[in-house]
């Protein structure tokens, strides 16, 4: 596995993100865990979570807890895995989702999931999305406090444009590491964002990395047409097409099997050529 780097840490170039394993249509935590371990097995050292990242009202935080359980029980060695989560998004048990930036949930948020990944600090702790009843500069200087603290070792956003990408970097003091925006073939408005982060050095990751490829013609044409050229599924393509667009690329596909998080861990080996990436987006 490639590696890549948020902040001062070396991380794996694909990621693994928790979502789909706590949500609708979630898998038996069997085979949750089994994904968990096939993810750290091919290599995956950046695992991505939220506490909002559950169904009903009364289990925020299901998927810390989750991968919590699985870094437990996985017999090799976790020490280099870095657990992403976010805090600010709210999942009421109705199926919506809402937000709270207040720095008193941040912040109560922020060591409630502390307590469930059983560790002293947070890995990388990120602002999950803008909430409109909250001045920005209010939600982002409550991850500068965690920060401050120790309670958390980094600082990102999730969700934001980027004059929100300026104004963090600013309130953090220049220590925003990452920004994580929903950026796929079927979704490219996020350009903008990836390219002050390329600009700026800090780690971009995408989630929702694989929208628009399952298509057989439109957007999926091409990569289906590159996967047959390597005889590989159009996902991997799709994971490498991401690595391929700026080396602050980490794209962070979802997953409930272990056969999906093996196939995309190996697009970091797969190396697109000048004439594949003229197929694609």
């Amino acid at each position: 596995m490639q590696s890549r780097q948020i902040g001062d840490v070396q991380v794996s170039a694909i990621g693994l993100g928790g979502m789909p394993m706590s949500i609708e249509g979630r898998p038996d935590e069997e085979r949750s865990i089994s994904t968990i371990h096939a993810a750290l097995d091919a290599g995956v050292t950046l695992v991505d979570t939220a506490d909002a990242y559950h169904l009903h009202a009364d289990e925020v935080g299901h998927n810390e807890s989750l991968i919590a359980r699985a870094l437990a029980s996985y017999g090799g060695d976790t020490s280099d895995v870095l657990v992403a989560t976010k805090g600010g998004h709210l999942r009421p048990g109705d199926g919506s989702w809402t937000q709270d930036g207040s720095p008193e949930h941040l912040r109560h948020a922020c060591d409630e999931s502390l307590k469930r990944l059983g560790v002293d600090a947070i890995g990388l702790y990120q602002f999950h999305r803008p909430d409109p009843a909250v001045p920005y500069a209010e939600s982002v200087g409550a991850i500068r406090d965690l920060l401050d603290a120790g309670k958390i070792r980094m600082a990102g956003i999730s969700n934001a444009d980027p004059a929100q990408i300026v104004e963090a970097r600013d309130i953090l003091g220049g220590r925003l590491v990452s920004v994580q925006n929903q950026f796929s073939p079927e979704f490219l408005s996020s350009a903008a964002e990836l390219e002050l982060c390329d600009q700026l050095g800090i780690a971009f990751l995408p989630w929702s990395p694989l929208g628009g490829i399952s298509r057989a013609g439109g957007l999926g044409g091409g990569f289906a047409e590159v996967a047959e050229r390597y005889g590989v599924s159009p996902q991997r393509v799709c994971l490498a097409w991401h690595l391929a667009k700026s080396p602050v690329v980490i794209p962070i596909p979802g997953a409930s099997r272990p056969a999906s998080i093996q196939d995309s861990a190996a697009a970091s080996e797969l190396e697109l050529t000048a004439s594949d990436l003229a197929l694609l987006p």
